[in-house]
């Protein structure tokens, strides 16, 4: 899949652009606060219906302005396809494909499959674990429409678990009215775990592998995940189900639900050593380059579709020889690329890239 143009209108800092994509590497070039990233999250709004900067859909609309419009054209193997995003002041977001409008979100997934890479991207490995989970469901909902909805039940019954426990009664009603919603948790939950387990044991050997490739072999990267045990969704639902009951006189307690996939992690390892608190600087960007790399590969493993690659001012955080591997390993894919500057060695390791210069939300090819 290659995304055939993105196309803006009172989006972040642009009043309308239109910028139309080759099928191989795309170089966004320009000074800081020009609105490079713009153009990036415009692809991963329309990839996923929501930004990878805010979680505030209306900071994206152009100073002054009501509403918001991101389309992208798509080319794919079967059938083109066409996104289009309207971010308004007053109403709910809307999208279409191909000029229908969808009621449920989770219908985008997979239509426009990204993987989005930055400097700020460190935080999956470096921050909570929320950061962690967060990599991981991005991925698996891009690669399954089903898993999106199994996740969004899940948020819901937790939602309405927490509103219980934060009546703080102990009464037996209340207690009845918990066990209904247990059960319901750990079904769903457990499908999770289940998904989950079975990714990062795939994400693991992808990306040791494009991780040794980095690094010449000279480190090993693992991963594991940390959570309710279940290689299959039953056992991880009993497991579970017994943790929740475990912890259930605790969550009375705090006024929230302590145990499940909401609260579970993934172990990060370089040569046996725990990432997330050992990792030097240069340590953690080369595994995080290796999880989106793998990232890369196993969406279009599983969904017969070549992701888009964005790469947000990361080529000036590697060295030359990274640089070069990096480029060597995304031959094929469509790569949108920012940078401040591109030096001949750069321009030589991007071989046929087409350049675009940006300036005050303008475009211009630049080649």
């Amino acid at each position: 899949m290659i995304v055939k143009a993105i196309t803006v209108k009172n989006f972040r800092n642009y009043t309308e652009a239109r910028v139309e994509l080759s099928d191989g590497v795309n170089v966004f070039v320009g000074d800081n606060a020009q609105g490079k990233t713009n153009l990036l999250e415009a692809v991963t709004v329309a990839s996923l219906g929501r930004s990878m900067r805010t979680a505030n859909d209306r900071e994206m609309i152009f100073e002054g302005g009501e509403r918001a419009r991101v389309t992208a054209d798509t080319v794919k193997a079967v059938a083109n396809e066409t996104v289009e995003l309207i971010i308004d002041k007053t109403v709910k977001k809307r999208v279409a494909i191909n000029g229908l409008p969808i009621l449920r979100l989770g219908e985008l997934m997979g239509v426009l499959p990204s993987v989005f890479f930055s400097p700020d991207e460190l935080k999956t490995i470096k921050d909570s674990p929320s950061e962690r989970r967060r990599f991981v469901d991005v991925a698996l909902c891009q690669i399954s429409k089903g898993y999106f909805y199994l996740l969004k039940r899940y948020n819901k019954l937790l939602s309405q678990r927490n509103r219980l426990l934060k009546k703080k009664e102990e009464s037996g009603l209340l207690l009845d009215q918990l066990k209904i919603w247990d059960e319901q948790l750990a079904r769903e939950g457990g499908k999770i775990v289940r998904t989950r387990r079975a990714y990062i044991a795939r994400l693991t050997q992808s990306a040791g592998e494009v991780h040794s490739y980095l690094t010449d072999g000279a480190e090993k990267l693992s991963l594991e995940y940390e959570g309710v045990d279940g290689d299959d969704s039953e056992t991880a639902r009993i497991n579970l189900l017994n943790e929740i009951e475990k912890t259930k006189e605790r969550d009375l307690r705090l006024g929230y639900t302590t145990a499940g996939p909401h609260k579970d992690d993934v172990a990060v390892t370089i040569d046996g050593r725990d990432a997330r608190k050992y990792g030097s600087q240069g340590q953690i960007r080369t595994a995080v380059l290796a999880l989106k790399l793998a990232e890369l590969a196993l969406i279009e493993e599983e969904a017969g579709e070549r992701p888009v690659l964005l790469l947000d001012d990361v080529l000036s955080e590697l060295d030359m020889s990274r640089q070069s591997k990096l480029m060597e390993k995304v031959r094929g894919y469509q790569v949108i690329i920012t940078c401040t500057h591109v030096d001949e060695e750069l321009r030589e390791k991007l071989g046929g890239a087409k350049y675009f210069r940006i300036q005050n939300g303008k475009v211009n090819i630049d080649n």
